[in-house]
């Protein structure tokens, strides 16, 4: 029996530059900047005060009004941007097609902001208050449930948590369900809202955060040799993964096709990202994918503007492809919507098929001198037509847990 392949048939974002796809790409291609001062919450005593929020979202145009009332704000964003890929995909969700969908969005954080207001409900008001949602509110694993929920899929269903790389994650394992037949089609990706007070205040005391509060404008810079830390966004990033053979007998229209995954543990520090780790991720990517580093022609980087993490993802590069990195163009997303955390992944897998779409590369915004350690082709502030035909994502996580996805154009 012949190998299944695995494409993309639907697309949902919920984004700092787009509640849809089409919005998002052609803010990310017209190098748009979505970082800003927090509006969110009284900021005025944190060390970091800006961050990339998502202005224009209504959760009641997806969701009844009551489970918005019951549920955590990245759960709706990922319930949301699941239902628009379903619907972009044409998927009918019906008693014979529902065992064979599944579902698989992680979020590297869940419901803090519901944990940070429910502690403050026991604090001042006592355990009897507490909201009898509280759990199920915050539990990561809620993404995945509440999609199920919402959309009828009754396949294969789950929470990946490994921080920053979670939607990559999510996305791989999805990969290798429908390879192995558990299910004709998955949604996955990944979802984050985590600009609340004690969030930010976290990664303000581990110093991971920019501080260029007077410039948010030109805060989030990968690459650049004044970069100072990593901007706050928030979102979600959901695609339809379906059996080739499943989407042409529906015709289904079909964005992309994802021929490698590969993962990898760098054991060694719990925040720092491993060289060695990076270049291995990438490396079973493409033996999954089997093709020659020579064919990689845009990687869409994990490129988070963090001093160390840009540099040594860059090293990454050039040992896992070789001579081949001379040639590949590299741009990070995270310039302009900054850091979406769990959802990264998956909002700039979106990318990536858009690029393979378009022919077009969008560009590193803010890059404005390139720090002498990173040699590669950034794709410094304006995009760039080419034509690419394989795409590859990096996604990080702390605790040192890294994927790495291949897409081919279709």
């Amino acid at each position: 029996m012949p190998e299944k392949r695995v494409v993309v048939t639907g697309i949902g974002a919920i984004t700092p530059l787009g509640a849809d796809p089409d919005t998002l790409w052609d803010n990310l291609v017209n190098g748009r900047n979505a970082v800003g001062g927090i509006t969110r919450f009284d900021a005025s005593e944190h060390r970091c005060r800006i961050a990339a929020e998502i202005k224009d979202y209504d959760p009641a145009r997806y969701l009844d009004v009551k489970l918005v009332k019951r549920t955590d704000t990245f759960t709706q964003y990922a319930a949301s941007a699941a239902l628009e890929a379903l619907r972009d995909s044409g998927f009918e969700i019906n008693d014979e097609t529902a065992a064979r969908i599944g579902v698989i969005i992680g979020s590297g954080i869940g419901g803090n902001e519901t944990w940070e207001k429910q502690t403050e409900v026991l604090m001042n008001k006592g355990p009897l208050r507490v909201s009898p949602f509280f759990v199920p509110m915050l539990i990561s694993n809620m993404a995945s449930g509440l999609t199920a929920i919402v959309t009828g899929a009754k396949g294969p269903n789950m929470g990946i948590v490994t921080a920053c790389a979670t939607s990559c994650h999510a996305i791989g394992e999805s990969f290798h369900m429908i390879k192995r037949g558990d299910a004709d089609a998955m949604l996955c990706g990944g979802a984050e809202a985590a600009i609340n007070p004690l969030a930010c205040a976290g990664f303000s005391s581990m110093k991971a955060f920019s501080f260029r509060n007077d410039d948010p404008e030109h805060a989030s810079r990968p690459f650049d040799r004044d970069r100072d830390g990593f901007v706050m966004g928030e979102g979600s990033g959901v695609l339809l993964l379906e059996d080739l053979g499943h989407a042409v007998k529906r015709g289904a229209k079909i964005y992309a096709e994802l021929i490698g995954y590969g993962c990898s543990a760098d054991a060694c520090d719990m925040v720092a990202i491993s060289r060695e780790g990076a270049v291995r991720s990438m490396k079973n990517a493409i033996a999954c994918a089997k093709i020659a580093p020579e064919s990689i022609d845009y990687i869409n980087a994990h490129g988070t503007s963090t001093p160390l993490g840009d540099v040594e993802e860059s090293a990454a590069i050039e040992t896992a492809l070789g001579p081949a990195a001379e040639k590949v163009c590299v741009s990070s997303t995270k310039s302009m919507i900054g850091h979406l955390l769990g959802a990264a992944g998956a909002v700039e897998s979106i990318a990536c098929i858009k690029t393979l779409q378009t022919g077009i590369v969008h560009p590193t915004r803010n890059l404005e001198n390139v720090d002498e350690r990173c040699r590669l082709d950034y794709v410094p502030k304006t995009a760039r037509e080419k034509k690419v035909h394989i795409a590859m994502k990096n996604s990080f996580g702390f605790g040192g847990q890294n994927a790495t996805l291949i897409w081919k154009k279709i």
